[in-house]
C-alpha cells in the first residue's frame, strides 16, 4: 500500500529502465512519497492518530481539572472554556505535528540525517497548524457565546469539551503530518493566511486601520500587530517550502525553466516574510521595497511562465494575465482615489496566492499527463 509522507530519504539512483525510476519521476511533485510493502500501513497510522488523540484527551482533561478546580466557566472571553480550549488545542496541534514528522522519519528505511531546512520546514508547518487550531476554536467559542448569551459551562461538561477539542485537534494534525502532500500544504497555507490576517483585523487597537493600508495592522506594539507580522513571516516560509517541492519533476524543454520558476516562487516567499519582519512604521522604505518587489516578481513569473514551462495549460496562462490586469486596474483606481490602498492590497494578495495554489495543481496535472504517455 502506498502512503504520502514528508521525508527526505536518499536512495541509490536506479537505472532509467527500472520501474522504480519511472515511479520516482511520476511522484516527484509530492513533498514526500514512500513505498510501504505492509498492507497494514494505513491502519497503523490510523491507530497512532487515535492514540495521539486519546493521550491529548486525558492530559488536557487533567490540566483543565487543575485550572478550573471543577467549577463552571463562561463560554468565551478571559478565563473561559473557549480560551482554555483554544490554547491547549494550539499546543496539542504543534506537538502532534512534531510527533507525526518523527514517526514518518523513524519508519522511513534508509532516511538520511535531517538538515537545517528540514527542521525549519517542520517548525513552520507545526506553528501554522497550532495557530489554525487556536484561532478556529476561539472563533467557535465567540459564536457560541453569542448564541448562548449569559450561559456558563458546568464543571463536568467543561472538562469533556476542552479535552475533546484538544483530542480532535491532535488527531487531525497528526493525520495531516503523516499524509502531507502539496495540495494539503497549499490548503494549510491558505487557511493560515486567512485566519491570521482576519484575527489581526478583528483585534486591531485602531478600528480605522483600513483607512491607511493593510500594513497598518503591523504598526502597533499590541497582540494584533504581532499576529499580523508573524502570519506574514510564517506564510512566507511556507511559500518557500512549496516552491522547493512543487517544482520538482515538472517536465519542460527549457534548459533552466524550472530553476527560474523555483527562484521566483522562493523570492515571493522571502519578500513576504520580510514584509512582516520590517514593519512599515519603522522601516518604511525597506518594507515598501519588499512589498513592491513581491508584486514585480509575481508579474515576471506570470509573463515568463509559458516560455519556462511550455506545456503549462493555456487557460492557466490566460488566468495569470487576467489576474495581472485586475491588479493593474485596481492600482489605477487607487491612483485616481476611487479605491483605498487597503482594498488594492487585499485583492492583489488574494489573487497572488490563488494563482500560486492553482499553479501547484496545474504543475501536478502536467507532470501526470506527461508521465502517462
Amino acid at each position: 500500500m502506498r502512503s504520502l509522507r514528508y521525508s527526505h530519504a536518499v536512495t541509490a539512483t536506479p537505472s532509467p529502465e527500472t520501474p522504480a525510476a519511472q515511479a520516482d519521476t511520476r511522484r516527484a511533485h509530492r513533498i514526500v512519497v514512500a513505498e510501504d510493502s505492509g498492507s497494514d500501513h494505513e491502519r497503523a497510522l490510523e491507530s497512532l492518530s487515535l492514540g495521539v488523540g486519546a493521550v491529548a484527551f486525558v492530559v488536557v482533561a487533567l490540566v483543565a481539572l487543575a485550572v478550573f478546580r471543577f467549577q463552571s466557566a463562561p463560554i468565551s472571553g478571559p478565563g473561559s472554556v473557549g480560551q482554555f480550549s483554544a490554547i491547549v488545542s494550539g499546543v496539542a496541534g504543534i506537538l502532534a505535528f512534531a510527533a507525526g514528522r518523527y514517526v514518518l522519519h523513524a519508519r522511513q528505511s534508509g532516511a538520511r540525517r535531517l538538515g537545517v531546512l528540514d527542521y525549519l520546514d517542520a517548525g513552520a508547518l507545526a506553528f501554522a497548524h497550532g495557530i489554525i487550531a487556536l484561532l478556529s476554536w476561539t472563533l467557535l467559542a465567540v459564536i457560541l457565546e453569542d448564541a448562548f448569551i449569559g450561559a456558563e459551562v458546568y464543571a463536568l461538561p467543561l472538562l469533556a469539551l476542552s479535552a475533546a477539542a484538544a483530542s480532535v485537534t491532535a488527531y487531525l494534525v497528526f493525520y495531516s503530518a503523516t499524509h502531507m502532500d502539496l495540495s494539503l500544504l497549499a490548503l494549510i497555507l491558505a487557511v493560515f493566511l486567512i485566519e491570521g490576517v482576519l484575527a489581526a483585523m478583528l483585534t486591531a487597537s485602531d478600528p480605522y486601520w483600513w483607512r491607511d493600508n493593510l500594513s497598518a495592522l503591523g504598526m502597533t506594539n499590541d497582540l494584533s500587530a504581532m499576529t499580523f507580522n508573524l502570519t506574514l513571516i510564517v506564510a512566507g516560509f511556507i511559500v518557500t517550502t512549496l516552491a522547493r517541492y512543487a517544482t520538482r519533476g515538472i517536465p519542460t524543454s527549457h534548459a533552466h525553466g524550472i530553476r527560474w520558476v523555483r527562484l521566483c516562487l522562493i523570492l515571493v516567499g522571502v519578500f513576504l516574510a520580510f514584509v512582516g519582519v520590517f514593519p512599515v512604521n519603522e522601516f518604511f522604505f525597506i518594507h515598501t521595497a519588499f512589498a513592491s518587489g513581491m508584486a514585480v516578481v509575481f508579474g515576471v513569473l506570470v509573463i515568463r511562465l509559458p516560455a519556462w514551462i511550455p506545456g503549462i495549460p493555456r487557460p492557466f496562462v490566460a488566468l495569470g494575465w487576467l489576474f495581472i490586469a485586475a491588479i493593474v486596474v485596481l492600482a489605477v483606481f487607487f491612483v485616481v482615489r476611487y479605491y483605498t490602498l487597503t482594498a488594492v492590497e487585499l485583492v492583489a494578495g488574494i489573487l497572488v496566492f490563488t494563482w500560486i495554489i492553482l499553479f501547484i495543481r496545474n504543475a501536478a496535472a502536467l507532470e501526470t499527463d506527461i508521465n502517462a504517455t
